[in-house]
């Protein structure tokens, strides 16, 4: 059904073009009286314009016919052909300029064989010339606009399309940040509960004998138990956050790890220290924690020896003494697996196995100016 401005559109038409009319109003032109046969002219184009939307195509056709027809029984009052006009501009606003140039051409044609036989003037006098830049601006006008409703639908679906795509990268983000928790997570509780059990253990040997040192592993197992709290608060602060590089860890928390070993560590550093980028500082320290927990967990080790060597790549180097126990898993672990995720996100590579002499884990990380 046509909206009302279509309604309104093609009821002010019938009125403005009976009223011309009727009082005889506008430029001159033909002197016919106005009767029952005009008026169901004027409707006709009226009913026509408030369904061009519709029908685009049947709409202009019936609108130039009553045009020839208005004419031709030489009826008073020009304004009839704004019908054709606005036909016109709407099959090429709806359909496109081809089908607005083919409605562009009839409108024309009729208009010339209107004026020449209706009105008794030239083929291309002045009237013609008068009619048809008014019909070629109605139909470049509603190219203009269907041209404008493309782009803007291309733009719409671009920006439905980009949005979508972002959206697409948010979850995939979501999802490596949670992967990253767990891994965080699973170190920090991994490196505590390995040094609470060192520590419990030495407590429960000596409490009989040297009270006095199971007094100190237990002050230990209190001091690990609430630096590892914190580091669990941090990181479900990290959660909140849009940087996981504020977990805490790092190189700079090395030495206060290595006291927690429950091995003796040799740490040996290459090159010159200095300070890294922040994904690197704590991947690093995420690698080394790991190694030393997996020591305590499988390797019966008495000694590791930790390697870091500085240059335009940060080696690290973990390995220990000993033998891996029934229940290790070293190299299939989620520990080696979680380790080497660490370094490959960073560019690096990480391998770890057995050698003759203990277990070897080797990783090296990229040290650029762009790392995260």
């Amino acid at each position: 059904m046509p909206r009302p401005v279509d309604i309104a559109l093609g009821a002010g038409l019938i009125a403005v073009v009976l009223t011309t009319s009727l009082l005889r109003l506008g430029p001159p032109g033909p002197t016919g009286p106005l009767n029952g046969g005009a008026v169901v002219l004027a409707v006709a184009a009226g009913i026509a314009v408030a369904f061009r939307r519709w029908f685009p195509v049947a709409c202009l056709v019936a609108v130039n016919l009553v045009t020839m027809v208005w004419f031709h029984a030489d009826y008073h009052g020009r304004l009839i052909t704004v019908a054709p006009l606005i036909c016109c501009y709407t099959l090429a606003a709806y359909r496109g300029w081809r089908a607005g140039l083919v409605g562009g051409l009839l409108t024309a044609a009729t208009t010339v064989v209107t004026v020449r036989l209706a009105l008794g003037g030239e083929w291309l006098g002045d009237q013609v010339f008068n009619a048809v830049p008014l019909i070629a601006a109605a139909t470049a006008l509603g190219a203009a606009v269907h041209s404008h409703r493309a782009f803007a639908a291309g733009a719409r679906e671009r920006a439905e399309r980009i949005a979508e795509a972002r959206s697409d990268q948010a979850r995939r983000q979501a999802a490596e940040e949670r992967l990253e928790i767990a891994r965080e997570l699973h170190d920090v509780f991994g490196h505590t509960m390995a040094a609470i059990s060192v520590q419990a253990g030495v407590a429960v040997h000596v409490m009989q004998r040297r009270p006095e040192q199971a007094a100190e592993a237990l002050s230990t197992i209190k001091r690990i138990s609430n630096d590892g709290l914190t580091e669990v608060q941090v990181l479900l602060g990290a959660m909140r956050s849009e940087d996981m590089r504020t977990a805490t860890g790092g190189l700079a928390h090395l030495e206060k790890l290595l006291d927690t070993a429950g091995v003796r560590v040799d740490l040996r550093v290459r090159g010159e220290s200095r300070t890294v980028p922040v994904a690197v500082d704590l991947a690093a320290f995420r690698i080394i924690q790991e190694s030393l927990t997996n020591v305590r967990r499988h390797a019966n080790a008495s000694s590791v020896r930790v390697e870091l060597s500085y240059g335009d790549e940060l080696g690290i180097v973990v390995l220990d003494d000993g033998k891996p126990s029934d229940t290790s898993t070293t190299v299939g672990g989620h520990g080696i697996e979680g380790m080497r995720a660490r370094a490959e996100k960073l560019g690096g590579t990480l391998v770890a196995g057995r050698r003759d002499d203990g277990f070897e884990v080797r990783c090296v990380l990229p040290i650029r100016k762009d790392a995260p």
